[in-house]
């Protein structure tokens, strides 16, 4: 049916007219001339910026998911570690998030830690510790701020950090729940 030689001649006719067509193009800075393939596709460096400073903002992160149990371990270089299963260990860092379900065990300094599950230990929160209502913390505790929700739990050696009674070596008094938060 078809003429090889009519083929390769259509081929070449269809050619011989899209080279003028691209000198238009760019010989024509009007928009409207240009034909969206011609365009040379876009670097993606203007996305890059945005993800890695996403990155940053988020740091590292070690997620120790359900059924997963890690003993034994010092974590190190940690920016947040979000428990759902059974971690013990030692640790310093910045956030600290333990799921409803999971439990921690050890010693923990942290910038912020935010108690759903359980901790078990020495904790330093240095900024916030925030124990949520199905949250329970036995140790010895310090903190810098210290919001508990109604139903949450603290129990054991507990104290702010820079207050009179740690700066003196003094046993700190006993922290008492606050009820009616939401």
């Amino acid at each position: 049916m078809f003429n090889r030689e009519q083929l390769f001649k259509k081929d070449e006719l269809l050619q011989k007219d899209a080279k003028p067509a691209a000198a238009v193009a760019g010989n024509n800075p009007a928009p409207a001339a240009r034909a969206p393939q011609a365009e040379p596709p876009k670097p993606e460096t203007p996305v890059k910026p945005a993800a890695v400073r996403e990155s940053e903002a988020k740091g590292s992160r070690l997620i120790v998911g359900p059924d997963i149990k890690l003993k034994g371990a010092e974590i190190t270089d940690c920016d947040t570690l979000v428990v759902e299963g059974r971690v013990e260990a030692a640790m310093d860092s910045r956030v600290i998030q333990i799921a409803e379900q999971g439990v921690f065990s050890g010693t923990v300094g942290i910038d912020i830690a935010e108690i759903h599950g359980r901790f078990e230990g020495d904790l330093t929160a240095r900024k916030n510790l925030v124990i949520h209502s199905t949250g329970k913390v036995i140790g010895k505790v310090r903190y810098g701020k210290l919001l508990i929700e109604e139903g949450g739990e603290l129990s054991g050696d507990i104290g702010a950090l820079g207050g009179p009674d740690t700066l003196r070596g003094q046993r700190p008094a006993v922290a008492k729940p606050v009820t009616g938060i939401a």
